[in-house]
């Protein structure tokens, strides 16, 4: 009888610890941000002293032209995610003779979020041999300024997604597919940035122009389809918008025209039976 009684105490002991750990496990995790990363992949950490920058995306990989970035920052003293902080990023490519930025958004705080932030930046070339390109995010936390930085690597686009180009003006733009990312057999919100380069650092948003819109599929006579629309400048987020009609699966060709305030053509041509691509394009396939 006393056996048994000590082995249903050493095993209640047991159980009792058992518990005990858990709940002291639990209460050391950082549970206030278990689901506000779901549906993303990490790209990678960027680690200093004090805290891990954490970019994710849907697919966790950097590509030629437009990614839309998700950042966390984790306090690697307290383990938990900061929740209040200030945040700007430069990204770098390092080139033998010379380094230049590529257009880019400031993150800033997903309104329904409390440890995600969230921003964009316009890749317009990929690594040169796996190198060249690095990302810094500088950041306040409580009045205090961090830094951190890292190489990363770019990869190269499937279609051209976004082309860097010079205008009849002398200057050189930027424009980048953003819209459709999953194109479908309908009319689909078509939705690209321009950007000037004003500087090799600096790549504002290039407000009031046009672009005029001729899609083609070259591999089924060069047909278009009914019921685009012109890119219009939207305002409220900087971008350029359109209907796009796809009217079946397969490689389409989005031949561009670059108009300025005045309706001067900076960039391509019209598409004719004669001449079947306007220098100015981008390229979706679905």
């Amino acid at each position: 009888m006393k056996l048994k009684l000590k082995h249903l105490l050493s095993i209640l002991l047991i159980a009792l610890l058992t518990i005990s750990c858990s709940t002291d496990d639990e209460d050391n995790m950082d549970t206030s941000s278990v689901s506000e990363v779901d549906g993303l992949t990490l790209i990678q950490e960027l680690t200093n002293s004090t805290h891990r920058i954490e970019l994710y995306n849907t697919t966790g990989e950097f590509k030629t032209g437009y990614n839309a970035v998700s950042l966390r920052v984790k306090d690697l003293a307290t383990n938990t995610y900061v929740e209040d902080a200030e945040l700007s990023w430069m990204p770098v490519m390092q080139m033998p003779t010379m380094q230049h930025a590529c257009p880019m958004s400031s993150p800033t705080k997903v309104i329904d979020k409390n440890t995600v932030y969230t921003g964009y930046i316009i890749y317009q070339m990929t690594n040169l041999d796996g190198e060249g390109w690095s990302l810094t995010v500088d950041y306040t936390i409580n009045g205090i300024d961090y830094t951190v930085s890292d190489t990363i690597t770019v990869i190269q686009n499937h279609n051209q997604n976004v082309l860097s180009f010079l205008g009849a003006d002398d200057v050189r733009y930027i424009v980048a597919l953003i819209e459709p990312s999953t194109p479908k057999i309908a009319i689909n919100t078509f939705k690209v940035g321009l950007f000037k380069m004003e500087t090799m650092m600096s790549f504002p948003v290039v407000e009031n122009f046009s672009l005029t819109l001729d899609p083609r599929m070259p591999g089924m006579g060069n047909h278009s389809s009914p019921n685009n629309t012109d890119l219009i400048y939207n305002p409220s987020d900087g971008m350029y918008y359109a209907d796009l009609s796809l009217t079946m699966t397969g490689y389409w060709v989005l031949n561009l025209k670059l108009l300025n305030e005045n309706s001067e053509v900076l960039k391509g041509e019209e598409v004719t039976e004669e001449h079947t691509q306007s220098s100015l394009y981008l390229e979706l396939e679905f």
